[in-house]
């Protein structure tokens, strides 16, 4: 059975479900680049971490997934409640429901590039 994009992609989201943080690596590069930035492996683990400790309900739900040979591109639905400041907003552990466009340039095998877009608006107009 040959591996997809998609497979691999699945997997990653999986990974950072389940918080498996030791394992990251095996889906991501250790020179990945976020949003035109190269943050490496350990920072991009960092940032994760670090949004698991602040959204404790994080889950990353994936409502639309489309791969070619070296790219995806997924649509993650969010119905989370983070504490304290979210996104330089005062959500303060109210519940917001949002959505993120990511795109991931893989390399390898790995993921090498992403590039997300919020939806903040949305959250703005749940807190208001």
């Amino acid at each position: 059975m040959r591996i997809t994009l998609a497979d691999l992609y699945q997997g990653y989201i999986d990974c950072l479900n389940s918080q498996d943080w030791n394992n990251l690596g095996n889906y991501v590069d250790t020179e990945v680049a976020y949003n035109g930035e190269m943050i490496g492996l350990d920072a991009y683990r960092q940032a994760r971490e670090r949004e698991f400790r602040q959204i404790p309900d994080l889950h990353f739900k994936v409502s639309i997934l489309v791969s070619d040979q070296k790219t995806v591109a997924s649509r993650l639905e969010f119905d989370i409640s983070p504490s304290g400041e979210f996104l330089g907003l005062p959500v303060n552990g109210k519940r917001v429901k949002f959505s993120e466009n990511v795109f991931y340039e893989y390399e390898g095998g790995k993921i090498a590039r992403v590039w997300s877009v919020l939806d903040k608006a949305t959250i703005e107009a749940q807190i208001s």
